[in-house]
């Protein structure tokens, strides 16, 4: 069973990396916006304080979240667990900082 949550969650983030370097392909500063974008994400996720910040995350246990998320649940704690979830001005204001 651990093996399957392994799978997805390897799979659901090797699918998001495989399509932000297809988008990175097609323009540069797509190519920095998307690392910007993984980086605000990681920082998101390290904030958090439990294991269960994203739907993907794994439990102690070694199952997926799911919808014990943080990300899923109303209120509270909202963690970046997707690029689609980082805006364009989020990215601006990381870009600045550097």
């Amino acid at each position: 069973m651990k093996s399957i949550v392994f799978f997805i969650a390897t799979t659901i983030f090797s699918t998001n990396i495989f399509s932000a370097s297809i988008d990175g392909a097609l323009s540069k500063n797509n190519d920095s916006s998307q690392e910007i974008k993984e980086s605000i994400i990681t920082q998101s996720i390290q904030q958090y304080p439990g294991v269960c910040a994203c739907p993907y995350s794994v439990m102690r246990n070694g199952r997926a979240c799911g919808r014990r998320s943080a990300y899923s649940k109303p209120g509270g704690y909202s963690p970046k667990c997707y690029p689609q979830d980082v805006s364009d001005e989020e990215v601006a204001r990381y870009m600045k900082a550097k």
